[in-house]
């Protein structure tokens, strides 16, 4: 019966994993950067006094800190290469990439930019206040401001449906 039980709650705790929104955000003025499946994992992009940058995960059950540009510190000279062939696998088709990038939802994406060329702000203007009828909110400047937020949502279950082509 225990059986029974404990096989029921790992199948609906996996079929519930497949509906937590996946989400990346990205904010140039604040300096936000994080990819986050919300309510199990977190991870921060954030500058560092030492190290360039560094990426904090927050789990449920704690915080840990990254640093992905450190070197290991083990030396090339003792190391020998040797003649690995690369295997064959299947290789994504571009309809298929198409198909991944349609499961993405941009909920929030605005864009305020000043390109340094007046001739070139001023050209790009009617391009961007069509832009900003149609998706986004979309900004010429002239003040030498450059701005980008950009918020991305998805789910696994897209992206599984994605590749098995239902």
């Amino acid at each position: 019966m225990w059986v029974i039980v404990l096989f029921t709650l790992l199948f609906l705790l996996i079929i519930s994993l497949l509906f937590v929104p996946i989400e990346l955000y990205v904010d140039t003025i604040t300096n936000e950067y994080y990819f986050r499946l919300r309510g199990l994992i977190r991870a921060d992009i954030e500058g560092h006094e030492k190290e360039l940058i560094r990426i904090r995960l927050n789990l449920i059950f704690g915080n840990f800190y990254f640093y992905p540009l450190r070197t290991i510190g083990l030396s090339q000279k003792g190391k020998t290469k040797k003649n690995v062939r690369k295997k064959k696998g299947k290789r994504m088709g571009i309809g298929k990439v198409i198909r991944l990038l349609k499961t993405f939802t941009i909920k929030r994406l605005i864009i305020d930019m000043d390109t340094g060329d007046s001739l070139l702000n001023a050209k790009l203007y009617p391009v961007f206040t069509f832009l900003n009828h149609t998706m986004g909110r979309f900004s010429i400047n002239f003040q030498g401001r450059n701005h980008l937020v950009l918020y991305i949502q998805n789910r696994p279950l897209n992206i599984i449906k994605s590749f098995v082509n239902l």
